[in-house]
């Protein structure tokens, strides 16, 4: 303990900037790969983004403009997601990116104001499949580590023929790596559980390996002083933890210590001049700062900062970038769904801001390469010179000579130099190195930082801690890890031409059933084309037979009972019922089965009810809501309160309510049988840009997508017995312009929001207790859709574990997606997410009888076949016991380890919360310092 009170950097606080200096206008994409999803230098950052498909990387500028804002472009990278990224230590303008489409590219960069490259200086292909790590060796220009799905590889980018090495394949899915600080080793974490440790000039097989974790669930390896390397991953109790280990000796760790349960891998920082170590977890609201000790290898905790959105991804900013006047010895970058956040660590001194700390700052590593990739594989082991970050020591700017990498075939030797109409370098060699200038001290100018508040929290009282473990333990989704997946070509329909790109935001886009979908098209007369799905394929260049409407459609929706019946609501305030043959169409057809007529002015939305055939709902601009019993033609209720446009409609799934959401700001309920008013209505989302609304939970809650008082698109969640008392839980996602379309599964609880012109697809698992709303892994198209519509659950191929599958409209097809959720012994019926589904494709009653009075309710069916066995009853596969000698216990742990381990089982086992956490006995400042 006495190391830590006298450590100068044990005070060191951390600040988060004021909302006027965070980096907006970011839509971070929630993207399941091993790289990092931000990375910065000392003048750009580049992060992962939802657009294309991830294959677009989004860029700004560390430092505003002169506007005070930091502009956002986008650059598109590959055809696929990225996967991984860094810049150079040596040239803060190249990026290098990788990608599942199985290329290593190298982008020079210009300012986020301008135009940026449209093709990359460099592109590699390994040819081992998709990519999903590259890192920037730490001592060598053009020098690079790149992980396929089971090995590591060392290439010298100024070849692109072949690697230099190709390190020993890993037992499973490489997850990270890392270089040593003075580029000698490399060591890399492995799904396997290993952690290995390799000298890729020596030998292709490790020098050292040891057993690294307990689970195989996500793990993350960084070296940090000397031979000391750190570990983040997960225990047998899916608790996190953090080891330290020496990597001449990987038997055991030296320190280790146990975290939270969040199921979100933890990402570390390390700096290396300072000796703090930060982790940030992928979903998180916390990053925590420990100090590393070499002397007597330890970690000590220093920091605890709250932060105010979950974290997509941090980065830690180069030391040039610091506002040292101000004592910062950190910044990092946190990326959330809908910004950038930047956080400073500033050690308290007196005079800060006027005077130079020199005991804080220490010779930092230079931005000058000590050697080529070639000079480094011929054994090579030059360091990069260190500079001062001392204000009157900075390098002089002047014209050195720069140590070039071998420029590749084809292009003439030289430099790099600036281009001013373009703000970007430009060089004949992607990977020329800028001369020791480029590697200024930090600017002198007023702190980015200033005005930040501090990210320090009370200890926290027992109870409090309690409170904070429970919260760590709320529910888990077994939905969590949900993929959704293009389906096969071969059942994609393709080249739809004509198709109408400006529905009304009340309408879905499109529609389907079993059988065929309606796709409305953009030709004069509301023409709608109808497509059988028992025929994908290419779709004719000649024109297809349609459903021709007299006037723009509004809203369209299929018969639930009656895959031939198609209801068109019009502009001209009238609803045409439509019979499509059997087959389908062959003729456009010209004149509807019925056409119901009574609003006064034209329709928003039309849906059929779920239970009883026959019968219709309508709203329109006249304010009115009226329902339609389509066997005899006429109009049977007519319901009013409205006092603005009504958004969205659904029906209870007893049938027996109808809920609305309205641009008046409010959300009702109606009991259309026994009142022509609502019975009830609270206060909806605050925005007026559009909302939907969906039951769930068997109808005892209302879920409302919509936006709030800043265009922030959310999801809220309501109790269906109380309206009036509001939302009992929302959660915002992100800001978009179109209306998230909500997709309710009753039989596994989650909801799919979609939204028109969008390329993500958010998933989320809705639950009846805190926090109600738990999120999932996102799907992501290549390509913008148009809408996406949900087939009955018979769709779904239970033997691969899906759980719905719908139907993708881009700008020229209608693709499949199923939608899986990942298991094991897929060769069991998956009882535990298949409960018996109702058969809601056939009618429980007539309109007449529901009209009367009765009810009723759909039958159920099990989806299990006749073939399988559930999972609830696999037989239980006996435990098989691992006999070792023991010196490998002896040697694996000591007495000191054994006896901590054994300490923290049986806390762990019985509970035991009322202990003082280590964060008490941190030193702070009296409780009546604080303010109340």
């Amino acid at each position: 303990m006495n190391r830590f009170k006298t450590s100068k950097y044990k005070n060191t606080t951390p600040k988060i900037a004021k909302k006027d200096e965070w980096i907006n206008n970011v839509r971070a994409g929630s993207f399941s790969c091993q790289g990092d999803h931000i990375k910065a230098s000392a003048k750009l950052v580049a992060f992962n983004t939802e657009q294309a498909g991830g294959g677009m990387l989004g860029l700004s500028s560390v430092k505003p403009g002169s506007d005070g804002q930091c502009a956002v472009t986008h650059i598109s990278c590959h055809s696929d997601l990225v996967t991984d990224m860094d810049f150079s230590p040596f040239d803060e303008s190249l990026l290098v990116t990788c990608s599942a489409d199985e290329t290593v590219k190298l982008w020079r960069l210009c300012d986020p104001e301008l135009e940026q490259p449209g093709t990359p200086e460099l592109t590699l292909r390994p040819g081992q499949g998709g990519l999903e790590l590259v890192h920037f060796h730490p001592t060598s220009s053009g020098l690079l580590a790149v992980g396929t799905a089971k090995s590591p590889l060392i290439w010298d980018a100024s070849s692109q023929d072949a690697p230099l090495a190709v390190l020993e394949p890993h037992g499973d899915q490489l997850q990270s790596l890392s270089w040593k600080r003075d580029g000698s080793l490399l060591a890399t974490s492995c799904k396997d559980k290993m952690l290995r440790v390799f000298d890729p000039r020596a030998q292709l097989t490790p020098v050292q390996s040891a057993k690294s974790l307990q689970n195989n669930k996500d793990s993350r390896v960084l070296w940090t002083k000397d031979e000391l390397l750190v570990t983040t991953g997960f225990d047998m109790m899916r608790n996190r933890e953090l080891k330290l280990w020496d990597s001449r000796k990987l038997s055991s760790s030296v320190s280790s210590l146990s975290l939270s349960t969040s199921s979100g891998i933890l990402i570390p920082l390390f700096d290396e001049d300072t000796g703090l170590l930060l982790l940030s977890g992928m979903g998180d609201t916390v990053i925590d700062c420990f100090e590393i000790s070499s002397s007597e290898p330890s970690l000590s905790q220093v920091s605890h900062c709250l932060t105010d959105s979950s974290t997509r991804g941090v980065a830690m900013l180069p030391k040039r970038a610091l506002d040292i006047m101000s004592c910062e010895v950190m910044r990092v970058l946190q990326l959330t769904n809908s910004c950038i956040v930047p956080i400073s660590y500033q050690v308290p001194r007196k005079h800060s801001g006027q005077e130079f700390h020199e005991d804080l700052y220490p010779d930092t590593v230079g931005s000058t390469p000590a050697m080529t990739a070639e000079e480094w594989w011929q054994g090579g082991d030059k360091q990069v010179d260190k500079v001062s970050l001392h204000p009157d020591k900075r390098p002089k700017s002047k014209a050195s000579p720069e140590k070039q990498t071998p420029v590749r075939k084809g292009l003439p030797s030289g430099g790099s130099k600036e281009d001013p109409a373009r703000g970007c370098s430009t060089s004949s060699s992607p990977l020329s190195t800028p001369s020791s200038s480029s590697s200024a001290a930090p600017s002198r100018s007023p702190s980015s930082t200033s005005g930040l508040s501090s990210g320090f929290l009370p200890s926290p009282s027992p109870s409090q801690s309690v409170k904070a473990i429970q919260s760590l333990l709320g529910p888990t989704s077994k939905f969590r890890h949900i993929q959704g997946a293009v389906m096969h070509r071969d059942t994609h329909t393709t080249n739809i031409r004509g198709l109408n790109l400006t529905t009304p935001g009340e309408c879905d886009g499109f529609c389907a059933n079993h059988q065929r979908v309606a796709v409305p098209l953009a030709i004069t007369g509301g023409q709608i084309a109808i497509i059988e799905r028992s025929q994908p394929g290419r779709l004719p260049d000649a024109a297809v037979p349609t459903v021709q409407n007299s006037g723009n459609v509004a809203d369209f929706c299929w018969d639930p009972f009656d895959p031939h019946r198609l209801a068109v609501a019009g502009e001209d305030a009238k609803i045409r019922v439509w019979q499509v043959p059997e087959g389908g169409l062959k003729e456009t057809l010209t004149e509807p089965e019925l056409t119901l007529q009574g609003h006064t002015e034209k329709i928003y939305s039309i849906k059929f009810h779920p239970l009883a055939s026959g019968l219709l709902v309508s709203s329109s601009y006249d304010l009115s809501i009226r329902l339609w019993d389509l066997d005899r033609g006429e109009q049977v209720k007519l319901l009013t309160g409205h006092e603005d446009q009504v958004f969205s409609m659904a029906w209870s799934p007893d049938g027996k309510l109808l809920a609305t959401a309205c641009k008046d700001g409010k959300v009702r309920i109606y009991d259309p049988r026994k009142s022509t008013a609502p019975v009830q209505e609270g206060a909806g989302p605050e925005g007026h840009r559009g909302a939907r609304v969906v039951w769930v939970h068997d109808g005892k809650y209302l879920l409302v997508s919509g936006f709030d008082s800043r265009s922030e698109r959310g999801i809220y969640l309501y109790s269906a017995e109380s309206l009036s008392s509001g939302p009992i839980a929302n959660s915002p996602i992100n800001i978009s312009p179109s209306t998230l379309i909500p997709f309710y599964d009753p039989d596994t609880g989650i909801v799919i929001l979609s939204g028109k012109g969008e390329t993500r697809v958010h998933i989320y698992e809705v639950i009846t207790e805190e926090p109600y709303f738990i999120e999932c892994s996102s799907f992501t198209s290549s390509e913008p859709y148009k809408g996406l519509a949900f087939l009955r659950k018979t769709e779904c191929n239970v033997r691969d574990v899906v759980v719905a599958v719908g139907l993708m409209l881009t700008k020229s097809t209608i693709e499949p997606v199923a939608f899986k959720v990942p298991r094991v012994k897929k060769e069991f019926f998956q009882d535990d997410l298949y409960t018996e589904t109702a058969v809601w494709w056939e009618p429980a009653l007539t309109a007449s009888a529901w009209l009367s009075g009765s009810n009723g309710q759909h039958k159920k069916i099990s989806l299990k076949p006749k073939d399988m066995t559930p999972v609830s009853e696999a037989p239980k596969e006996a435990p098989v016991r691992k006999y070792l000698p023991s010196s490998f216990y002896l040697e694996e742990k000591t007495d000191e380890q054994k006896k901590e381990e054994l300490l923290s089982a049986m806390v762990a086992k019985l509970g035991n919360m009322d202990d003082p956490l280590p964060q008490e006995s941190f030193e702070g400042v009296d409780d009546d310092e604080w303010d109340d």
